[in-house]
């Protein structure tokens, strides 16, 4: 596993929080951005929340690199 390997992983982590609805999937799970504020996102749960939040707003980011990775599996085999 070399660091290539990694940085797919990572990539697939990324677009497995974007795709997250928040009204069907993290609100009725109590892991919606409304319930946490102030000293509350601090806690783990609350990196956790904006972590999810985070990746969703760099949607066109994410875009760029899957067809970047794409590119390169095209190229490499």
């Amino acid at each position: 596993m070399g660091l290539w390997m990694l940085l797919e992983g990572c990539l697939l982590l990324a677009n497995a929080l974007a795709i997250l609805n928040e009204d069907r999937f993290l609100a009725p799970r109590g892991w919606s951005f409304q319930e946490f504020s102030g000293v509350r996102r601090n806690s783990f749960k609350g990196q956790i929340i904006g972590l999810i939040y985070a990746t969703q707003y760099l949607r066109v980011l994410l875009i760029i690199l899957n067809a970047l990775c794409i590119i390169v599996k095209l190229v490499s085999g």
